[in-house]
């Protein structure tokens, strides 16, 4: 199950839309911000019909 989700880049401050794939549980990934192209560490957590994202720099 995709959702679209909302975050800031941690390197350039911009607001950028990616989708997160619910149907695998909580995740760790690394994505390529798509304003910047820096690598974003997003942290996803699911419980039940709730989740939450979190991103972070390479160094954090």
């Amino acid at each position: 199950m995709l959702e679209a989700a909302e975050y800031e880049c941690p390197y350039c401050g911009e607001m950028v839309e990616t989708s997160v794939d619910l149907s695998g549980g909580d995740q760790t990934y690394i994505e390529d911000c798509q304003v910047c192209c820096r690598p974003v560490t997003f942290v996803l957590q699911v419980h039940g019909e709730d989740w939450f994202l979190e991103v972070f720099s390479e160094n954090e």
